[in-house]
């Protein structure tokens, strides 16, 4: 029943790992070969996987485990899709019902242990709750603002018999999803972006989720504004636009931040406005007269910047609903787009090109030269992350996946494979430090296995990055415990696990190394022994405004 009820929601990929609790399932599953099933190393791999692979189709990734620490490896890759609004469904075993709260072994209470990292979930103790409880987890986890829902099903319910019921429509008391849509001010948010003398649009995860990428283009070029992006919601708009600000928040372009903190209208769509964005919240687009805020969920608004105009619901239905609105914009707006490329100029971004160590901006242009706008970019957490995103170059909408809300260490190899599994035909390149890899390396047996096609561009500055970054910036210049010096020889370690790598210290061998990756059909690693000194610019201190971000050193 559990099997056929994914079959008639079209799954067609299960990231698993079997177990004590979840072997009824399992003992049924060669008897669906529709669905094919990957075994992954450790259940947080089978969870960004999953997460992976949904944030690449859209369709919500499944993934299997046991019951106690089996459901409980869940917990982070949860929590990461949970953050970003991506939707998901665990199916994990549990005790008999009857041994539920009495500490049988390997029993944990996944729901109360989960309760804060999903959007719904269910413990299953009897079978006349299946299939019914799988059709609404999907219908919970896709609809509306998406989400991770966990399906906690005990053994005895696995291994009993029942008459298969008749599938009926998914009817939740409670969960309205047209109730709360608001467009009625969709005409104010219109006028007041075309009458603004300096509008800004801030893009977020919230755009992509929707797939309003184009509805977005067609109301910033319409009303000629010019639009940022958060750090999820890289990929939403073309970098290479005219209106393109890059990236937002305190680690975004300097012109992007000069932008935001002088704009008199700011409309920010499909975002949470987190801290991330805003800096020092006092202190955020000072100058702004009028806030709109675009969220499916309407709980976000007001939650850390009160909008005076709110349109509650899917950014593409937000955006077209406006298109409409906008005939004519501000007779200024010329000026306003010559004072941002003013900042562009004033405030570009830099790096050092030659102190003697190979630059990760260096590496990062070879290999988007090579990604083209269709390939997929799955970046980890940290400084290789930030890098990753500020110098994405796509001149269209394009898919650049990173665990933006948790911030997830060791997220990029797993959710690069999952993306993979979704995406067969498309390339697809994996960035990450070597401090995030090394928590789930152990899924590249996964890729080796499946000879997915996936290149790793591993980013070695021998520390946590962006630690060492932080202490030496805001915390006395106190390294402590930072030192990542006794790693892997990560060569040895692919060759180890069957895959092909080579180690770069040297600009002149990046091309050859990328050329090798290129060539070579299934997975590939490149170590790139990156400068250990360099750091991410620009960046706004801890504490301050987006007034205050710094910049690389003038001649870097």
């Amino acid at each position: 029943m559990v099997l056929e009820a994914l079959e008639q929601e079209g799954v067609d990929l299960i990231f698993g790992y079997p177990g004590g609790a979840n072997l009824p399932i399992y003992q049924r599953l060669p008897d669906h070969p529709k669905l094919r099933h990957i075994l992954v190393r450790h259940e947080q791999g089978a969870a960004h996987m999953a997460d992976g692979y949904a944030r690449a189709c859209g369709r919500p990734g499944v993934v299997f485990a046991t019951s106690g620490p089996g459901a409980l490896n869940l917990v982070t890759g949860l929590c990461t899709a949970y953050m970003d609004s991506v939707p998901m469904i665990a199916i994990t075993g549990q005790v008999n019902s009857a041994q539920v709260g009495r500490d049988a072994f390997q029993e944990s209470d996944v729901i109360g242990a989960t309760s804060s990292v999903t959007k719904h979930s269910y413990l299953v103790t009897n079978i006349a709750q299946l299939p019914r409880v799988i059709h609404e987890a999907f219908h919970i986890a896709a609809t509306g603002r998406p989400g991770p829902v966990l399906i906690d099903i005990c053994k005895d319910v696995q291994m009993a018999e029942a008459e298969r019921p008749a599938r009926q429509r998914v009817d939740i008391p409670g969960y309205q999803l047209n109730g709360h849509v608001k467009l009625d001010q969709a005409g104010l948010a219109a006028t007041a972006l075309a009458k603004a003398e300096r509008p800004v649009i801030l893009a977020g995860h919230g755009v992509i989720l929707s797939h309003a990428e184009q509805a977005l283009l067609d109301l910033a070029e319409k009303a000629g504004t010019p639009v940022g992006t958060t750090l999820l919601g890289i990929g939403s708009f073309p970098v290479n636009h005219p209106l393109s600000l890059h990236m937002t928040g305190f680690m975004g372009t300097g012109w992007c931040l000069k932008a935001v903190q002088n704009a008199d209208v700011l409309m920010m769509v499909g975002m949470r406005v987190d801290d991330r964005v805003t800096a020092r919240l006092a202190d955020f687009a000072p100058k702004a007269t009028t806030f709109i805020h675009v969220d499916i969920d309407g709980s976000e608004m007001g939650k850390n910047v009160r909008p005076h105009i709110e349109l509650v619901a899917d950014a593409r239905q937000a955006l077209e609903a406006m298109l409409p609105g906008i005939d004519s914009v501000d007779e200024g707006r010329g000026r306003w787009l010559a004072q941002i490329d003013a900042w562009r100029e004033d405030h570009p971004l830099r790096y050092t090109h030659s102190n003697g160590h190979l630059q990760p901006q260096d590496v990062l242009i070879d290999m988007y030269k090579r990604c083209r706008s269709e390939a997929v970019v799955v970046a980890d957490v940290g400084q290789n992350q930030i890098w990753a995103a500020l110098w994405w170059n796509y001149d269209r909408p394009g898919l650049f996946i990173n665990s933006g809300g948790a911030g997830t260490m060791g997220f990029a190899l797993p959710a690069a494979i999952g993306a993979k599994f979704a995406l067969p035909d498309v390339p697809v390149w994996c960035v990450a430090g070597e401090g995030g890899f090394v928590m789930t390396a152990q899924e590249l047996s996964v890729a080796v296995e499946h000879q997915l096609d996936i290149k790793i561009v591993l980013l070695n500055n021998f520390s946590l990055g962006m630690v060492r970054q932080f202490q030496d910036d805001f915390y006395g210049g106190v390294r402590s415990q930072v030192d990542l010096t006794h790693m892997p020889d990560f060569v040895k370690l692919a060759d180890a696990y069957g895959l092909p790598g080579v180690r770069v210290e040297k600009l002149a061998d990046v091309g050859p190394a990328m050329d090798a990756a290129e060539r070579t059909r299934g997975p590939f690693l490149i170590d790139f022994r990156i400068d250990p000194e360099a750091n991410v610019y620009p960046i706004v201190p801890l504490g301050k405004s987006l007034n205050d971000f710094w910049e690389a050193p003038v001649g870097e």
